[in-house]
């Protein structure tokens, strides 16, 4: 074996055969350099190098990832989020500190030479050579950018990342060239500029605006000369010089920095001397990114945006080509959100409903004939700590958008669906129709699309109290929320034109499955989301016409180009007649009805209320001719075992929550705080033919929902003596469903 040096280094025979080896890359090396276009194919045809004729697109202008901002309507930043904190800046602001300091540690005779310094190269082989190993590099700043470009290219792909820095002869060959041809179509202030842009100085921070703001909290067009050259020390080793992990190694490798800018003269060494003398000086700010940054609690919207753009194919007609839009960033997105409607739902919705509570609540707005979703508020925070009672759930959409598995029932907030079917199909609002309080309907009698009936048995139901029994007209019968009424109603209308009208208005299931044609659905035996049902009301403010809802505006993508967004499609539902008298029906509901602590006194407004078997939900859906609102208060967790009796919730207790005794005043504060006071429109005044029998005082106020609820907005009442419905004699997929779990 041959014999060791002393001092623990080579011998001479190693290091003749390192200086062999070493001289006989770098002529391969230069030898790639010189060959003409067939030698070069020469190689690749070896599966050395692959084709030099034309440099890549993206070497010139490489596809950074770089923040995006999500805004609200009026400009305003919601949230900022990446998967590379990056700001691409011209040259121009970048301070020239800065630019010398790059190129006085890491290539100084930038200007100097080609994309290749074949006097570096050399130097660099007698220094490895002379200590022993590879003490020294030679890749100019070019070469360097071409490698980044490669890293930047392969992403978070750990593959494609080892592949793009592999240490073979093929991958140096390759780059060089390009590096060449870089150099040639760039020039060396574009290759700088695009270099200080894609360079990664740690702390999250790639680009060296990002990496100013980081340390300095300040533009890198304002870096002074110590900043700048703790910045171009990080680029060797980013963790290793990290100066808010090591603030004495990072001084350090900063005065190597300054000391190499006074030797290149750069800066005096007075300046120099000055600038070593001095303490780092950080400033750090912390990155702030992801939607659980969010304004006014508007995480969960944030997060929907997310997903329409991962989902919606007018951003891509796949998976992975939706996740690189996401990725690559740079995007400025405009969104539907009015931070004046955020604001009030957000407060509507912690303010009754505490984030600790057992249930929660959700508020959505949706401005109709746009369909553009203006607030999302909920009870508990957006985020990942269950110990500060945080959640990723977003309660006001479907589970394909990050809601819940199924959605929640709606109870009675359906029945004005029921009412708009009756209506088209020419049954007058004076239908009045004599009960019991109980009655038993033939499953027979009600048929689905396909013509077969839902069953061979009856359909067993009640209103909630012994005293809802006589003749009802459909506008008491909306405002008392009477169910035998609305059973008998469908049974009249028809299942299957209850259930297209619902269609027709956008009525959604949470879980995307298509709705389940039970009689049941006029009580809201079928889950939905707010969202869904903000919508469907809106349906009826816009007279009849139904648009989808949509939550982006606009976009720019980061060279200020636009990208194509989904638009709202709208399609009439049900006539103008038709929705008017919807909406005169249902101003009874918040004059005198059941949803009395709900109502606007300003503006004409209109609503509905909804609780479902054992309490487990309650709903306020309603609107103005400009705005439609929904809230759902009930259990968000599990198998929904929360039965709102003797609860409290927000500080306040309840014996019995019903939708106009809660979901109604956290309805009213949403729309109060969202609406201009100085925009008033009416509805459409139109005359509603009344039946012959008469309304009874005591009657007033009450709401049977599709569990009976009692909806009467007086917290505590209880008019049949605290006894409680069977579960499943009233609503819930013919006794069946159980809240939001579904069937």
């Amino acid at each position: 074996m041959p014999k060791k040096r002393s001092g623990g280094g080579l011998t001479t025979t190693q290091q003749a055969a390192k200086f062999l080896g070493v001289a006989a890359l770098s002529g391969a090396v230069l030898a790639g350099i010189a060959l003409p276009a067939a030698g070069a194919l020469g190689l690749a045809a070896k599966g050395t190098v692959e084709g030099f004729d034309e440099i890549p697109s993206n070497l010139k202008t490489p596809p950074l990832s770089q923040r995006t901002t999500i805004l609200d309507n009026e400009g305003g930043a919601i949230a900022t989020v990446y998967s590379r904190d990056r700001t691409v800046v011209p040259l121009k602001d970048i301070s020239p500190y800065m630019q010398d300091a790059i190129i006085a540690i890491e290539d100084s005779r930038f200007y100097e030479h080609g994309a290749v310094d074949l006097k570096g190269i050399l130097r660099a082989m007698n220094r490895n050579v002379q200590e022993g190993g590879a003490a020294q590099g030679a890749s100019t700043l070019t070469q360097q950018y071409v490698k980044n470009v490669f890293v930047e290219e392969a992403g978070d792909d750990p593959d494609k990342v080892a592949e793009a820095t592999q240490q073979t002869l093929g991958r140096k060959v390759r780059e060089l060239k390009y590096a060449i041809q870089v150099e040639e179509e760039l020039g060396k202030k574009k290759i700088l500029e695009n270099y200080l842009n894609i360079t990664f100085f740690g702390q999250q921070a790639y680009g060296v605006e990002a990496a100013s703001q980081r340390y300095f909290s300040k533009p890198a067009k304002d870096l002074e000369v110590g900043e700048a050259a703790m910045l171009a020390g990080l680029v060797q080793s980013p963790t290793r010089y990290d100066p808010v992990n090591d603030t004495e190694e990072a001084t350090k490798r900063r005065n190597v920095v300054l000391q190499r800018m006074a030797a290149v003269g750069s800066i005096s060494q007075r300046e120099a001397d000055k600038a070593i003398a001095a303490p780092l000086e950080l400033k750090v700010s912390r990155p702030k990114n992801g939607c659980i940054t969010a304004v006014s609690g508007a995480g969960f919207f944030c997060d929907y945006v997310r997903k329409v753009i991962l989902t919606d194919p007018t951003f891509g007609k796949t998976e992975e080509e939706r996740a690189k839009l996401w990725n690559l960033g740079g995007l400025s997105i405009r969104t539907t959100l009015s931070p004046r409607a955020q604001a009030a739902a957000n407060e509507a919705a912690t303010s009754k409903v505490h984030k600790d509570d057992k249930v929660a609540a959700s508020v959505v707005q949706v401005e109709p004939g746009t369909g553009k979703i203006l607030s999302m508020g909920q009870s508990r925070p957006y985020g990942l700590d269950q110990k500060k009672h945080e959640t990723m759930l977003n309660l006001g959409v479907n589970n394909k958008m990050g809601g819940s598995t199924y959605g929640f029932q709606v109870g009675s907030t359906f029945k004005p669906i029921t009412a708009a079917a009756a209506l088209e199909k020419g049954i007058s609002p004076a239908e009045s129709y004599a009960t019991d309080w109980k009655i038993s309907l033939p499953k027979s009698s009600f048929r689905d699309c396909s013509g077969a009936p839902t069953g061979s048995d009856n359909w067993d139901l009640q209103n909630e109290m012994e005293s809802e029994k006589g003749s009802w007209d459909m506008t008491s019968a909306l405002g008392k929320s009477i169910n035998t009424y609305f059973a008998k109603l469908e049974q009249k209308t028809g299942l299957c034109e209850t259930v297209e009208m619902a269609k027709k208005m956008g009525y959604e299931r949470g879980d995307g499955k298509e709705i389940e044609e039970n009689a049941s659905i006029t009580l809201g035996g079928e889950v939905s989301t707010p969202l869904s049902m903000a919508s469907v009301y809106a349906t009826f403010a816009n007279r009849g016409t139904y648009c989808s809802p949509i939550a982006i505006e606009s976009i720019t993508d980061a060279n200020g180009k636009k990208v194509g967004v989904p638009k709202t499609e709208c399609s009439r539902a049900m006539s103008e007649p038709t929705a008017d008298t919807i909406s005169q029906m249902l101003k009874g509901v918040v004059e005198d009805g059941t949803g009395t602590l709900a109502g606007l006194t300003d503006r004409d407004n209109a609503g509905k209320t909804g609780t479902t078997n054992d309490r487990l939900d309650a709903w306020f859906v309603g609107y103005t001719p400009n705005l439609s609102t929904a809230v759902w208060v009930g259990d968000d967790i599990g198998e929904k075992t929360t039965k709102m009796y003797d609860i409290t919730i927000g500080g306040r207790y309840y014996d019995k929550v019903c939708g106009g005794c809660l979901p109604g005043p956290i309805w009213k504060t949403a729309m109060t705080g969202a609406l201009d006071a100085s925009e008033t429109p009416s509805f459409n005044p139109i005359a509603v033919p009344r039946g012959k029998e008469k309304e009874k005082e005591e009657d007033k106020g009450r709401d049977g929902g599709a569990g009976g609820g009692n909806d009467n907005g007086k917290p505590g009442a209880d008019p049949i003596g605290g006894i409680t419905l069977p579960p499943g004699i009233i609503g819930g997929n013919d006794g069946r469903g159980r809240g939001g779990n579904g069937p």
